[in-house]
């Protein structure tokens, strides 16, 4: 599972403003939120939305999980995912 810092986002827009990279497209960045970085207002950069639980196989699990957080609660047991 790929998350942002996977690419050089240095060097892309270096490649990117030197033409040797014609266009970019990301939907993560090593910083986030990426307002200030420079990608962002290249003309040949893209930014897209970051649709990684999007899927319907995530969604499926995302439904499961409620569910067993739920009656986990009503049983009188600490999530398993509580963090306090």
């Amino acid at each position: 599972c790929a998350r942002g810092g996977i690419v050089d986002e240095g060097a892309v827009l270096d490649y990117l403003e030197s033409g040797d990279l014609t266009s970019a497209a990301l939907d993560v960045f090593e910083v986030e939120p990426a307002l200030d970085n420079p990608l962002i207002q290249h003309p040949n950069f893209h930014g897209t939305p970051h649709i990684g639980a999007a899927t319907l196989e995530a969604q499926s699990r995302i439904g499961d999980e409620m569910v067993t957080l739920i009656l986990d609660h009503f049983a009188g047991k600490r999530p398993h995912s509580a963090l306090n």
